[in-house]
């Protein structure tokens, strides 16, 4: 094996897992999941049928990831946040065929306790606070707080707060990447 299970995971037979990905206590990988290279799944995590993760996805403790759900590369997963699958769940009416989509774009934070309803993506970069429950679709950079969740502002792809000047420039405080913010979105000017 090329990747680390602690004896507690389950994985089961289909899943294709990276070099150097780490599966923690108590964690479940379904049938048919990717896991890309130098991912961290903590403790009872549920990662179930056909999830994909890119390279270097970190999944906290408690974490839900469900059918449907795919992440780029270096998306975080905070502790006991969730994506859901279902609009409208129901015990005794199998919907499994309306199973929705929901894509996390490349770099983006999801924080501790958020909730994701299924059907809305969530862009590059962009940063969901703890506890924020997102019912529609996020854009790239973009800052989400609250329940239901409100875009309050734009964070760079260092995890910084974006101040804008008046021409719509601001840049990163750690990394100084140059960013714009015009007709409501935000793009990288340098690399």
């Amino acid at each position: 094996m090329n990747f680390y299970a602690h004896p507690t995971a389950i994985i089961d037979d289909g899943c294709q897992i990276g070099i150097g990905t780490k599966i923690w206590h108590f964690s479940h990988i379904m049938p048919g999941c990717v896991l890309g290279e130098q991912c961290n799944v903590g403790q009872n995590v549920v990662i179930s049928p056909e999830v994909v993760l890119g390279n270097n996805v970190k999944v906290q403790n408690n974490v839900s990831i469900y059918t449907g759900v795919t992440c780029e590369d270096d998306v975080f997963l905070g502790p006991s946040m969730v994506f859901t699958n279902v609009i409208n769940p129901r015990s005794a009416v199998n919907r499994k065929h309306e199973y929705a989509k929901t894509h996390v774009g490349k770099g983006a934070t999801i924080g501790a306790n958020a909730t994701i309803v299924c059907g809305h993506d969530i862009g590059e970069y962009a940063f969901i606070g703890a506890g924020a429950v997102v019912t529609k679709t996020v854009a790239a950079y973009a800052l989400v707080v609250g329940n239901p969740s409100k875009h309050i502002g734009w964070m760079s792809q260092y995890g910084h707060r974006l101040q804008f000047d008046k021409d719509g420039k601001a840049t990163c405080p750690e990394s100084g990447q140059n960013y714009e913010l015009k007709n409501g979105a935000v793009t990288i000017l340098t690399k």
